[in-house]
């Protein structure tokens, strides 16, 4: 349920903006003070605390988005969070605005798990390949998951390719047992 919420609320927001540039922006600006609201626990607190009214909550907001240089926009997207007591979400919404002008671009994001770090050639190599299998260009997250004993296991949306050592052992089980 606080998926599709967040979904609504970040499509808004990217519908809204003019721009992939000022999108981008957006993101940088809400990211930064989404760091400083978990950084504040004060912050926090005035954000989420029900006694502070919408109209301080709107004060304590302004202050801190004319620091970071929030639009107009920006700013009055926040406080419809206010309004709607959303402001807890934020984290939640801004990955799905990513998301979502990812997929305006044409990027799909991949998580790629491999058993041992690798280089940019490596990495480029592998964004390749997965963007001529799903016909996107394809943005890569990499993380080394030891457990894998070699190869690499990537995440693209729900589809999961699998060319590690460990699932191909497993996959040979299965036949075995089949047999």
């Amino acid at each position: 349920m606080s998926l599709a919420i967040a979904s609504r609320f970040a499509r808004a927001l990217a519908d809204v903006l003019n721009s992939l540039e000022a999108a981008d922006d957006a993101v940088v600006k809400l990211r930064a003070f989404q760091e400083l609201r978990q950084s504040s626990p004060q912050l926090r607190n005035i954000l989420i605390s029900p006694a502070v009214s919408p109209r301080n909550k709107k004060s304590a907001v302004a202050q801190f988005a004319n620091q970071l240089g929030f639009s107009t926009v920006l700013k009055n997207f926040m406080y419809v969070l206010i309004d709607h007591r959303r402001t807890a979400m934020l984290g939640e919404i801004l990955t799905s605005l990513e998301s979502q002008l990812d997929g305006r671009r044409g990027i799909v994001r991949a998580k790629v798990h491999s058993a041992r770090p690798l280089d940019d050639a490596q990495q480029r190599e592998i964004e390749a390949a997965l963007g001529r299998t799903t016909g996107k260009q394809v943005s890569g997250e990499y993380a080394v998951d030891e457990a894998l004993i070699g190869g690499l296991v990537a995440r693209v949306g729900s589809v999961v390719y699998d060319g590690s050592v460990r699932g191909q052992l497993q996959a040979m089980r299965v036949r075995l047992v089949r047999s």
